[in-house]
C-alpha cells in the first residue's frame, strides 16, 4: 500500500478499537443475503461502515454495510455485513480493504461467503458449496502496479476445509466442493459464457471473494470460502436470473448456512 492508503488504514483501525473493545481471531465477510448470521453473535458490538474513515460503502441490496463483533462458541469473530465490488465502482484496493482491517486486528483466519450461480452438475440452488480454488476473471488483482505479489501457494487453506467437511458431517449436512470463478458483473452471463467458465473448470460463478481470498493468503491467513448456490447459470436450468431470487435463496437456506459455519468456527 503507498503511504496515504495505510494511513487512511490507520485512521479505520483507530476508529474500531475506539468503538469495540473485542479482539477478533476470526472473520467472516457475509455476502448477498447472508448477513443475518452475524445477528446471532453473543454480546454484539456493531459499527456502521458509514462511521469509519475511509471505509468503503456498499450500494447493493442485501449488503448491510455494518460491522458485528461478537461470540460464536468459544471465539470473538468480527463479520463484516456485506462487502463491495468492482461493478459498483469501487477500486480493487476498495475491495480488498475489509481484509486489510480484519488482518490488522488481528484476524488469523477468514471465513469468504458469496452468493454465486451454480454451473458444476453436481450443484442446485440452495446447495453449500465449499470452495476449493478459485479463477479470477475480474481483470484485476488485489495489488497493483508495479508492485508483484509474493504469493505463489495454494489460496484456500486445506485444514479449514477438512474441518469445513467434518463439520457438515456432524450437523447432517451436504456440503458440495468445487471451483468459484470471479467475473465483474453486475449483469449475468450468458449461456456461452456459461459454456465457457465449464470448459475452464469452474463450478460456480459470481462477482466477489477472489481478491479478498487471494489477498488474505498474501497476508498470512487461514483462507476459506463458501458459495451459497443461489440458481443455477444460464442456460443450464431454463429460468430468467434475477437479484431477488439470490436474496431469497440465500435466506432460504439461512438455517443450514448458519449452524455450519458455528459448528466450523467451534472447530476452529
Amino acid at each position: 500500500m503507498n503511504t496515504a492508503s495505510a494511513q487512511h488504514l490507520d485512521d479505520s483501525v483507530k476508529f474500531i478499537r475506539k468503538h469495540s473493545s473485542i479482539e477478533p481471531s476470526v472473520a467472516l465477510i457475509l455476502g448477498s443475503g447472508l448477513g443475518e448470521y452475524a445477528d446471532s453473535f453473543t454480546s454484539p458490538e456493531i459499527i456502521s461502515s458509514a462511521d469509519i474513515p475511509y471505509f468503503p460503502r456498499s450500494s447493493v441490496a442485501g449488503h448491510r454495510g455494518k460491522l458485528v463483533f461478537g461470540g460464536v462458541s468459544t471465539k470473538n469473530v468480527l463479520a463484516f455485513q456485506g462487502r463491495v465490488h468492482l461493478y459498483e465502482g469501487h477500486s480493487a484496493d476498495s475491495v480488498v480493504y475489509p481484509v486489510r482491517v480484519a488482518q490488522r486486528l488481528g484476524v488469523k483466519q477468514i471465513i469468504l461467503t458469496n452468493a454465486a450461480g451454480g454451473i458444476g452438475r453436481h450443484l442446485w440452488p440452495g446447495a453449500l458449496m465449499l470452495i476449493s480454488d478459485h479463477i479470477n476473471l475480474l481483470g484485476k488483482s488485489y495489488v497493483e502496479l508495479p508492485q508483484i505479489s509474493s504469493f505463489s501457494g495454494k489460496i484456500y487453506s486445506s485444514q479449514l476445509n477438512e474441518i469445513a467437511v467434518a463439520s457438515s458431517a456432524k450437523i447432517g449436512l451436504k456440503i458440495a466442493s468445487g471451483v468459484y470463478v470471479g467475473l465483474r458483473g453486475p449483469s449475468y452471463e450468458t449461456a456461452s459464457e456459461v459454456e465457457m467458465i465449464l470448459k475452464l473448470g469452474g463450478d460456480a460463478v459470481g462477482m466477489s471473494t477472489v481478491l479478498e481470498a487471494s489477498l488474505g493468503a498474501h497476508l498470512g491467513m487461514e483462507v476459506m470460502g463458501i458459495s451459497c448456490v443461489t440458481n443455477m447459470g444460464t442456460g443450464i436450468s431454463g429460468e430468467k436470473l434475477n437479484h431477488s431470487e439470490v436474496t431469497e435463496v440465500a435466506a432460504s437456506v439461512t438455517k443450514d448456512f448458519s449452524g455450519l459455519l458455528t459448528e466450523i468456527i467451534s472447530r476452529i
